[in-house]
């Protein structure tokens, strides 16, 4: 075949006389691609598959560095060959190959023509053949253009597997670090643990990697662990390869401090799947005693004694086995044993694991370290031991819980093993510890105290708390004032003092006893308990009038409502020493003179009672009067009835009047009616009817009939038993008046629209009716009651048949 698109003697039979049309254009313009492009078509759609070929290769040779036609070309015999099977016809795919080689020479920029000829070797069992072609591919095309060969290699490196898919990943991921997790993948896939590994590495150490599959830095690195502990036996972790497991799990230990748990039983797994069991023991006890949390040690824990266990059960299956056997080994037996009493042993330190975690949490937590020393039980030195790592441990001004009890509990360790003299140095470093509040310190003093009593060094028990107490003459110091020391302020202290002074009382003198709560009233810390308890004192000793003068210096310091207890007290025991009436009468005065009201009536129920008892009853009378005004509103009508009760067993009925009058005047309208009925069944008593009449009248103004039956029920039976037609009518005509006058009242009328609004919710209209006859009340003249709608009481109505011409006029039969 002619090299210049001329036509050879022996291509001659593949031209036909249809042909010569294009064979002349070709000739006409030998330079030209639509002549070719025109003669290709026509053999396409006319031509065998050799005519095709023949004039395709006449082009490409005709014009060889034109794109079209070599596309064309190749597109065409690759169609052709891609039918066949590659094994077989080996040699046809080479041809196409070389045609290729023969297209790549001068077409060597173009992607579309590598593309259509790698894919083309990917259908052929020549994959050093494509990998090189691959390689060419990248180096002759411009980078902008190596996507496009790389989404076809990536391809080709899948399917081959291996070491070479491996290589082509490697050259792949100097162009595009991004995609590490697919290379990782990979790698996993293919057994490269170690590279895997490496890559992990990689990229964890670069802080600029994102993942393209949304994955955190903490779950990359659980990946990277999970596969070097998984695989432990097959990642190399020589110096050569720079991937030492350890060292990494180590530092995430370091770094995810909430993971730590599941760090240290993945370290520990990795050298057991090692064979490095002693390696894996030491990590686990490093686990245990270094992780902050429960959950962590748990974890640990579990793994670790699944591992004893597993073990344990393979040395007794291999025992078994020997057993049975008949062979003897004792040093396997004895390395059963050891492993069995490993196992207890670890089994036995769980508590004390556990309490170590909790005080490396939170090392000033008391009620831990009292754990701590109740797991030792009986074991004195470890108690010992545990109680001066406490107490060096604890800060006192962030312990948790209640550090003076530790020292005390401390102190009595020493105590019940009989040895007082140790106890003793203990709680005098104890009061010395500046602990968080000065009640833990008074509570250290009492401690010190008690323990000498327990020991019946009474002596000792009082001179400690005499020095507990020690204070300048005149101090000034606040016991509130954080800025001091427990020490400066403890002989504030209201519990030492009060503790102090009952140890005196026990073992020691009146005087002294009288000394201390002297003491207590300079330094300005006495309690109402404490003037109580000093007058007790006194009393007891028969000193009635010092007694007095404690209550006197106690109502000085207090004020209401302490100074009423104390008032009660004072004048309760002054009545019963029935000391001289004027004196008492002065300090009754002086107790009511600024006295609340809310608690005013004890007192003069007291002054009254003196009174009556001692005095005149006249001073009765006027105390009780005086009470009246002076008692809180709750309790005026309470006093009133007892000031009534009083004066008319002591003076008769009729001297009641001016005070049920003035009941009535002061209380308010509910009492005041309560008070009026009393008022008028005294005065019917005494035969009064009409004053009784006449107080029912003022009465009335309080009690709407509607809602007050009762009191004109009252009224109604009185005027039937004493009265006759004319008061009769009378009271009704009032009881018309008085209901006429709540009807016009606004709040009244709104309250009462109210309650049979809800009254009656269930029925349907009724809300309206209120609003209208709340309107037709409105609407009514003035002087005029609106009549009723309700059924069985018939309204007064300004029209109708029903209508009367005097409106105060009243029917009897009504």
């Amino acid at each position: 075949m002619a090299t210049n698109g001329a036509l050879s003697r022996g291509d001659l039979h593949l031209v036909s006389e249809e042909d010569s049309v294009y064979e002349q254009d070709i000739l006409r313009d030998p330079a030209s691609i639509k002549p070719w492009l025109a003669y290709i078509d026509f053999k396409t759609r006319h031509g065998a598959i050799v005519e095709q070929a023949f004039v395709m290769e006449r082009a490409c040779n005709q014009l060889p560095r034109s794109y079209k036609l070599w596309k064309l070309y190749l597109g065409f015999r690759t169609k052709h060959v891609t039918r066949l099977n590659p094994a077989t016809f080996s040699a046809e795919y080479k041809k196409v190959n070389a045609l290729f080689e023969r297209a790549l020479i001068l077409l060597n920029k173009m992607p579309r023509i590598w593309e259509m000829y790698l894919k083309f070797l990917t259908l052929q069992p020549v994959v050093t053949l494509a990998r090189r072609t691959f390689d060419r591919a990248l180096r002759a095309l411009p980078i902008t253009q190596h996507n496009r060969i790389w989404s076809l290699y990536r391809s080709f490196g899948s399917a081959a597997a291996g070491p070479t898919a491996v290589k082509i990943w490697k050259r792949y991921m100097q162009v595009h670090p991004e995609d590490a997790e697919d290379f990782i993948e990979l790698l996993i896939e293919t057994g490269a643990y170690t590279e895997a590994a490496k890559r992990y590495m990689n990229v964890l150490n670069n802080i600029k990697f994102v993942s393209k599959r949304g994955k955190g830095h903490y779950e990359l690195w659980t990946e990277l662990v999970d596969l070097v502990v998984e695989h432990a036996s097959e990642v190399e972790t020589s110096f050569d390869s720079g991937l030492d497991v350890e060292r990494i799990i180590r530092s995430g230990i370091a770094r995810f401090a909430d993971q730590r748990g599941k760090l240290w039983a993945g370290l520990a797994t990795y050298w057991i799947r090692r064979g490095s069991f002693e390696r894996a023991r030491d990590v686990f006890e490093e686990g245990m005693t270094t992780v902050m949390t429960v959950r962590d040690f748990t974890l640990i824990f579990d793994s670790y004694a699944e591992f004893e266990e597993s073990i344990i059960g393979a040395l007794m299956e291999v025992a078994s086995n020997r057993a049975a056997n008949g062979i003897m080994d004792e040093d396997a037996d004895f390395e059963l044993d050891i492993r069995m009493m490993r196992f207890e042993h670890l089994m036995d330190r769980r508590p004390f694991l556990l309490n170590d975690v909790l005080l490396r949490q939170n090392p000033n937590n008391v009620a831990e370290w009292e754990k701590r020393v109740a797991l030792w039980g009986d074991n004195k030195e470890e108690v010992a031991q545990t109680y001066t790592d406490a107490i060096a441990a604890i800060h006192p001004k962030r312990a948790i819980g209640s550090f003076h009890q530790l020292w005390a509990n401390y102190a009595k360790f020493y105590e019940g093993g009989g040895d007082l003299r140790n106890a003793r140095i203990i709680m005098e470093k104890a009061v010395k510890v500046p602990f968080k509040s000065v009640a833990e310190l008074a509570d250290m003093w009492i401690e010190w105290a008690e323990m000498e009593l327990r020991n019946e060094n009474f002596d000792d028990a009082v001179r400690i708390m005499a020095k507990a107490i020690q204070a300048p003459k005149r101090s000034t110091v606040d016991y509130f004032d954080e800025t001091l020391s427990p020490q400066q302020r403890v002989h504030k202290s209201w519990k030492l003092w009060s503790f102090y002074v009952d140890l005196v009382e026990s073992v020691s003198t009146l005087e002294e006893t009288k000394k201390i709560y002297e003491r207590i009233f300079e330094l300005r810390i006495a309690t109402p308990q404490t003037v109580v308890n000093f007058a007790n004192l006194l009393e007891e000793h028969k000193y009635y009038e010092e007694s007095f003068k404690i209550y006197e210096r106690g109502l000085d310091l207090f004020n209401y409502p302490v100074a009423f207890e104390l008032w009660n007290l004072y004048l309760t025991k002054a009545v019963d020493r029935k000391i001289g009436i004027e004196r008492l009468r002065d300090l009754f005065e002086q107790a009511v003179e600024e006295c609340p009201p809310k608690f005013a009536k004890t007192i003069y129920l007291m002054y009254g009672n003196l009174e009556e008892e001692r005095g005149l009853a006249r001073h009765a009378m006027r105390i009780y009067e005086r009470a009246t005004r002076a008692v809180a509103d709750e309790d005026r009508a309470d006093m009133f009835n007892f000031y009534i009760t009083k004066s008319a067993s002591n003076f008769g009925l009729p001297s009641t009047r001016p005070i049920y009058e003035r009941a009535i005047t002061a209380l308010p309208d509910a009492e005041a009616k309560e008070m009026c009925l009393k008022f008028a069944d005294m005065e019917k008593r005494l035969g009064e009817i009409d004053r009784a009449r006449a107080i029912y009248g003022h009465a009335s103004q309080f009690c709407d009939p509607r809602t007050n039956p009762d009191f004109w029920t009252k009224w109604e039976q009185f005027e039937v038993q004493h009265g006759n037609e004319d008061t009769y009518k009378e009271m009704l005509r009032v009881k018309r008046s008085v209901q006429a006058q709540f009807n016009t009242d606004v709040n009244f009328i709104a309250s009462q629209a109210l309650a049979r609004g809800q009254k009656h919710s269930d029925g349907p209209g009724e809300g309206s009716d209120a609003m209208a006859a709340l309107e037709r009340q409105a609407r009514a003249p003035d002087g005029f009651v609106a009549a009723s709608q309700e059924p069985g009481r018939p309204g007064l109505s300004v029209t109708g048949t029903q209508a009367m011409n005097n409106p105060d006029a009243i029917d009897i039969d009504d």
